[in-house]
């Protein structure tokens, strides 16, 4: 068993901002020496999350829209009066989303369907410098 650690480093913009990272994952996939096993990414930060997507302007849209319905901005958030940085609502949706996945790999490729893209998401309401941990494990 061999394991591979990476990451890769960004600015975001914030604001429900969703950014396509499947090439830069499939690289460090193809150069990790890893034919088989899984790759794990995860984000270092409590305000964004990480998921696949067709990544399509439409249903990236689509996609925005929930987030606002599901976990309004403009509603109170308790997080709010600990700090005043008024993003509660973006620690919440990072939540609901999730901090990592886990995909396989076979024959040193992502197992990823046909409009399956890999996606960060970030729900802070400024800019951020982000950085997202890769593990690949395997043979």
């Amino acid at each position: 068993m061999k394991i591979v650690t990476k990451d890769i480093t960004f600015q975001s913009k914030g604001n429900c901002d969703i950014i396509d990272i499947t090439s830069q994952v499939a690289q460090d996939v193809a150069e990790s020496g890893i034919s088989n096993g899984t790759i794990t990414l995860f984000v270092g930060g409590s305000t964004a999350g990480i998921t696949t997507i067709e990544y399509e302007p439409r249903l990236l849209n689509d996609f925005k829209n929930m987030w606002d319905r599901l976990i309004p901005q403009n509603i109170p958030y308790e997080h709010n009066k600990t700090w005043g940085d008024g993003n509660g609502h973006s620690h919440v949706r990072a939540s609901v989303l999730g901090a990592s996945l886990t995909i396989p790999l076979v024959n040193k490729k992502l197992t990823l369907g046909t409009w399956q893209q890999i996606v960060f998401v970030d729900f802070d309401n400024r800019p951020r410098s982000r950085k997202i941990i890769l593990q690949i494990m395997g043979e």
